[in-house]
């Protein structure tokens, strides 16, 4: 088989494929594959996100969903042409099941399933309306009372929560609830996205000046449109806040500003959940079948409790409040905390005239902006990538390919380069105090921000301001007391404060569901993101998926959905298809639901 093609292999291991699960012979199924083997599956067989690993758990989930949902017609996708290095074959494939069509990727080591990604595409018989399936918009020939375009939105947007029921609210109406709001408008689910700011994109507008995205363009596409070609490399906060306000109006999106969620309860009789909100001063009551939260991966602002913040005389904010350097020139300013929006707060105070000081309580793990996007980003999400053939789409789903157990293993390689090409940066930094490092297993940046979200820094300017002094450290100390002027180290040292920033992070998604609905239910979900590492910040058991988010949790027809761009953009598809065939009525029978481990 090994002097076969790459084509000719991949052929061969899917017909046997096709033929095993046509017969039912589980046995032989498994038997095509790798002892140490991944399928990872994306709703189209498990109606779950779920990953399995080895032959003994690939057994278990095709004895329970084999019979249910027939997947079958495995083939190599259209156009596209098996490749082939030392002992791995890959290739793009399609197939369906009894509900759906799916796509994906495959990996071969000497002749067997090592790695394989089903992911649905669409659900048979309720296809989007694109391509060939677009709407006609005008309506030629005559009738006296033909309404228009406009018309008819104004008359669904009037009347959907009052006359009508949505089918899903979402709450929280960022780049995720957007991006999922837009993915359901397109497949017919009736829908409410509710968010508290006066306009789309406000949640980006009112954060600090300086923000920016610190992923590139290429990486950050919403669904259906992506950016224009000129768009800039890394989009500033209020360019990207003006996008996500027209989007919403291009895609049409049933979209509430001013709206905040106040309560949800779950109506057990009616299956429903009942969803108080205050709409602009109107109190009006949702009652959804489904309910999303799309209010952040980081979860509630997360402020630590230090003695003597009743008495210190200063202002006081979270990261997440701060409104930017502009009152505060000439002030002493302490940020506590070391990470992404403590580098960037710290610089845009420098460069609005404060004496800012960042106090680094633990190792923050740091990587330059373009080593990142030559060597981490590069081969998917780049000019370059574009230029070989590799559409964001494809882009997606090689990541996704990747299983998160053997992730790290393809990482170490590219932090390893990035940290020999960037060795002098890193040298003056740790000359300075500040405290580095790559992960617990020298993985980097994305292992982090899958593991727990947090503890990383992309370097877009900062790191020479605290290189030089301009930005101040004091690293390794812990807080003891905030007096009435200044933040009290451990060692006694006081830092004169007039402001102290909170740049301390965010805790667990399922505590909005605690304020919205009750603890008993954020108990019920547990926590949410992380894979199960047991590495900081990711206590085990190992689960394998991101915990919680894009799929069905412990509590009925409650969802979690965010992440950044990407995320947001991609996992969006899966979410909003789970939704769709409930709505249809489509038998969704989900294999590996989720136990609870940890409760935030």
């Amino acid at each position: 088989m090994l002097d076969e093609s790459p084509s000719v292999t991949l052929d061969t291991v899917l017909a046997d494929l096709n033929a095993a699960l046509a017969a039912g012979d589980i046995k032989a199924a498994v038997d095509l594959f790798q002892e140490d083997c991944y399928w990872r599956d994306l709703a189209s067989i498990t109606w779950n996100l779920k990953t399995v690993e080895g032959k003994a758990q690939v057994r278990d989930m095709l004895t329970a969903q084999l019979g249910a949902m027939r997947p079958r017609g495995f083939a190599q996708a259209p156009g596209e042409t098996a490749t082939g290095s030392g002992d791995v074959t890959e290739g793009w494939i399609r197939f369906e099941t009894e509900t759906g069509r799916g796509g994906g990727q495959i990996r071969l080591k000497n002749g067997k399933i090592w790695t394989l990604l089903t992911v649905l595409e669409e659900l048979k018989g309720f296809e989007e309306a694109r391509g060939l399936r677009r709407p006609m918009g005008a309506e030629h020939g005559h009738d006296r009372d033909r309404k228009t375009w406009k018309e008819k939105r104004e008359e669904e947007a009037a009347q959907l929560g009052y006359a009508t029921q949505p089918y899903v609210v979402v709450i929280g109406g960022g780049q995720g609830g957007i991006g999922l709001g837009a993915r359901l408008r397109q497949m017919g689910v009736p829908t409410i996205v509710v968010d508290k700011h006066p306009r789309p994109g406000d949640q980006w507008r009112n954060r600090y000046k300086s923000l920016c995205l610190h992923d590139p363009v290429w990486y950050d596409h919403l669904p259906y449109i992506p950016f224009p070609e000129n768009w800039p490399v890394f989009t500033p906060k209020d360019k990207i806040g003006d996008w996500l306000e027209s989007y919403t109006k291009i895609m049409e999106l049933n979209y509430w500003s001013s709206t905040t969620a106040k309560k949800a309860e779950w109506d057990e009789a009616a299956k429903e959940w009942v969803v108080t909100v205050d709409r602009d001063g109107e109190e009006v009551v949702l009652r959804p079948k489904q309910l999303v939260l799309a209010t952040g991966m980081s979860g509630k602002a997360s402020v630590p409790v230090i003695p003597g913040q009743d008495i210190f005389k200063g202002e006081q904010q979270h990261s997440s409040q701060h409104p930017g350097p502009d009152a505060y020139a000439g002030k002493k300013v302490v940020v506590i905390g070391s990470n992404n929006s403590a580098h960037d707060i710290c610089a845009a105070l420098w460069e609005g005239g404060a004496d800012v000081t960042m106090l680094q309580r633990s190792s923050t793990h740091i990587v330059r902006s373009a080593s990142l996007m030559d060597i981490g980003l590069g081969a998917l999400y780049s000019e370059q990538a574009v230029a070989n053939g590799i559409t964001t789409r494809k882009a997606d789903l090689i990541f996704a390919s990747l299983p998160y157990k053997i992730m790290h293993e393809w990482q170490i390689p590219l932090y390893d380069q990035m940290k020999e090409r960037d060795a002098a940066f890193y040298q003056a930094l740790e000359d300075r105090g500040f405290m580095l490092d790559w992960g617990s297993d020298g993985s980097g940046l994305f292992m982090k921000y899958l593991r727990r979200g947090s503890g990383y820094y992309i370097d877009v300017g900062a790191c020479d301001l605290v290189i030089d002094g301009s930005i101040k450290l004091v690293s390794g100390h812990g807080i003891e007391r905030l007096s009435e002027t200044g933040v009290v180290l451990d060692d006694g040292t006081e830092l004169p404060a007039d402001l102290v920033v909170y740049a301390t992070g965010y805790g667990s998604m399922n505590g909005w569901a605690a304020d919205l609905i009750d603890q008993e239910t954020a108990n019920r979900i547990g926590k949410v993101w992380g894979l199960g590492s047991d590495t900081p910040k990711d206590p085990g058991p190992w689960e394998g998926e991101q915990r919680n988010m894009w799929k069905p949790t412990q509590v009925e027809a409650l969802w979690f959905h965010g992440g950044n761009l990407h995320q947001s953009r991609h996992y969006s598809q899966y979410l909003a298809l789970q939704l769709k065939a409930r709505l249809e009525g489509l038998p969704t029978p989900v294999y590996g639901l989720q136990q609870v481990h940890h409760l935030s």
